[in-house]
């Protein structure tokens, strides 16, 4: 939580802890496919189920894999990655509800502050996949629409999974953003829907082998 009772000094060597931290942690972790979703998504959810299989396929791939750290889609995710081929990580967040670490991490890494979590998500990305969410999700997809929309990182796959649960705010984009002239119909082409984990696997991977597989190091 914000400390409004923190001189603004420390607040900022507090933030460059974090950040350093955050670096020396990963610092042999120069790619991973990123993973968002509901942490309130539990295992009685298909989407929880769905998350564990892409954990493990993408592990499997030798691909580490990075999540918020807490439960729900999180928790599949790591569950799924942890012990199968590559590392799985999570960047937990310090919350009044909802976050708890789940323990199926490698590297368990605690932030307090949203944007450093995020620059450290960002840093090792080279793909996002993101499940059925609520604020936190949605916050994280377009974040990444819009740096790679601004060419403020390097382009990489986008991959929503569950077309029933997106559809909605694909349709919304298209009908009036588009309609608009919010967005243009290339900013369309900047993430894909899908409803198979297989077929979200096959993106992310292909992705990894075609443009860093050469500079793999974990």
């Amino acid at each position: 939580m914000f400390d409004r009772k923190m001189p603004e000094a420390w607040r900022v060597l507090r933030i460059q802890s974090e950040l350093v931290d955050g670096i020396e942690h990963l610092t042999k972790i120069a790619h991973a496919a990123i993973v968002f979703g509901s942490a309130r998504l539990g295992p009685e959810s298909p989407y929880y189920h769905q998350a564990e299989e892409l954990g493990r396929l993408l592990s499997s791939a030798g691909l580490p894999v990075i999540s918020g750290g807490g439960p729900g889609i999180m928790e599949g995710v790591n569950k799924g990655a942890i012990g199968n081929g590559a590392l799985s990580i999570g960047l937990n967040i310090n919350l009044p509800r909802e976050q708890e670490a789940n323990p199926y991490q490698d590297i368990s890494l605690y932030f307090r502050y949203f944007f450093v979590r995020k620059f450290m998500f960002m840093k090792h990305a080279v793909a996002f996949a993101i499940f059925p969410g609520g604020y936190g999700t949605l916050d994280e997809l377009f974040e990444a629409l819009t740096l790679i929309q601004t060419e403020k990182t390097e382009p990489f796959p986008v991959v929503l999974i569950g077309r029933t649960y997106w559809q909605g705010m694909v349709d919304w984009l298209k009908n009036t953003m588009l309609v608009e002239g919010c967005i243009s119909n290339d900013d369309l082409e900047l993430f894909s829907v899908v409803d198979s984990v297989d077929e979200a696997a096959h993106i992310i991977i292909a992705h990894y082998r075609k443009h860093y597989a050469a500079d793999k190091d974990t």
